[in-house]
């Protein structure tokens, strides 16, 4: 569906559906309040009560917190691709703009690629109306911008492994480049050898396809910070020898959910056009079994030279992210350093399936961010970081070990594992975000449908556009 904004007088009402948001607190001055009453709508959260023969749809709503407001939109995305209109309209204004958008694209993406016939809406148009165009064009242009680059990751994520594996997802950056005016620069297996990438070249080793390091630049003129994202990759995970369950392994097509939130990330920050240069490094791998695969008891040499015992196989991501954070924090000298990452189930455990785990030495800067996502829409905590867990990551035969001596606290020990990799000189500007849980989703929840979210998308953009 289009979304337009247009001046409320240029709407055509010809077979036009008008949404009206609705509180309980105001249903007893509604209009219609007694048809209202006789169908049962109580103008609860999420309610939806239609008068076809007036063309009216009325949506409940607790309050008109963006939150509430999101979830409303997603549930009329839905409901409307049944009805038998031309548009839908509803009035905005600058307060509720953004999270309607959000609801309307979010709420009802559908990722149809793999269906051989899909239903298709009759509602062509959605007109947020308002008194001032001109007033909200920015806020509609911005807001369409980040919906749009958070449906972008999704279909990345949601994308089959045998359609996206690291060459495609290299080929994929590059047409990103063209098209938005970045540079771009892509690591194939001859130049990762060159420089040492060996605990990410282990991980792809059994793969039938080569492993890819992408690097991603935007830069404006007269920047005013730098900031690097990096972002795991692995195109398919099945645990490599240290073989995931079955059931675990359905839906490892969104272990690369933190590459494709990088890309949607500098996607976003180029045509909003920020005053920020952005580098965007992508580790894309694919972890497989077969006769040269990596194995436990292994040691890995990374490319900072510390050297690494492998435990488990699966624990593959951190193996990846330790050599492309080094990687980066070698190319770029950024003001801000933040890895995406699928890395742990153990964060699901600790947060649930929706909060992304925050961890990193900056109290400052993980409050910025917690502001940022409450703003945005997504939800994220932090983990803290302690001594007694780094201990847990002791190797007796090498300098480290890929995984924990015991099996608590998984996704701080993971992020403490990459702390590992972090010169001195950035630890107060890195963050870690495991998005294992809030990436990927086969439940609705929020403007969340079935399989990716693209999480860290939203947060991250209402971050870097207050910076600095």
């Amino acid at each position: 569906m289009n979304i337009q904004l247009i001046n409320k007088k240029s709407l055509d009402n010809k077979n036009n559906l008008t949404l009206k948001l609705i509180s309980p607190q105001r249903l007893e001055k509604a209009k219609f309040k007694k048809t209202l009453k006789k169908a049962g709508f109580k103008a609860e959260q999420d309610s939806l009560c239609a008068m076809h023969g007036k063309s009216l749809l009325f949506c409940g709503t607790e309050n008109h917190e963006n939150e509430n407001l999101r979830t409303v939109a997603t549930a009329v995305a839905k409901a409307i691709k049944n009805y038998d209109y031309k548009s839908v309209s509803v009035d905005v204004n600058k307060e509720n703009i953004q999270a309607l958008i959000e609801g309307f694209i979010l709420g009802g993406y559908e990722f149809n690629t793999y269906k051989s016939k899909s239903k298709k809406s009759k509602i062509k148009n959605i007109y947020l109306t308002c008194e001032d165009v001109e007033e909200l064009a920015a806020l509609f242009e911005e807001s369409l911008i980040i919906a749009e680059a958070t449906c972008f990751t999704r279909d990345i994520v949601n994308t089959a492994p045998d359609d996206m594996y690291p060459k495609v997802m290299a080929k994929l950056a590059k047409n990103l480049a063209k098209e938005n005016g970045l540079t771009c620069e892509i690591l194939g297996k001859k130049e990762l050898k060159k420089e040492k990438c060996n605990a990410m070249l282990a991980v792809g080793r059994a793969s039938r396809h080569d492993s890819k390091l992408i690097h991603l630049t935007y830069k404006p003129k007269n920047a005013k910070k730098i900031i690097s994202l990096v972002g795991k990759g692995l195109t398919y995970d099945s645990g490599g020898l240290s073989l995931k369950p079955a059931t675990s392994m359905v839906t490892m097509k969104m272990d690369k959910a933190g590459a494709c939130a990088v890309l949607g990330i500098i996607k976003a920050v180029s045509e909003l056009k920020l005053d920020i240069e952005v580098h965007a490094f992508v580790g894309a791998v694919e972890n497989m079994i077969g006769g040269d695969a990596y194995k436990p008891d292994d040691v890995l040499v990374s490319r900072k030279g510390d050297t690494i015992e492998v435990r488990n196989t699966d624990a593959e991501g951190r193996l990846v992210l330790a050599d492309v954070l080094d990687y980066a924090q070698d190319k770029t000298q950024a003001d801000y350093l933040f890895d995406f990452a699928t890395l742990t189930g153990a964060c699901m455990v600790a947060l649930g399936q929706y909060t992304t785990g925050v961890m990193g030495h900056s109290n400052r800067l993980r409050h910025d961010i917690s502001k940022a996502a409450s703003k945005a829409g997504e939800l994220t905590a932090s983990l803290p970081f302690n001594k007694h867990l780094k201990k847990q990551l002791k190797s007796e035969i090498a300098d480290i070990c890929n995984i924990s001596n015991k099996p608590y606290g998984g996704a701080i020990t993971a992020g403490m594992f990459l702390d590992n990799f972090i010169k001195k000189e950035n630890k107060n500007k890195w963050l870690h975000f495991d998005i294992a849980g809030s990436a990927y989703t086969e439940t609705p929840w929020d403007a969340n449908v079935h399989g990716a979210t693209g999480a860290g998308v939203r947060f991250m953009i209402q971050f870097l556009k207050n910076i600095k």
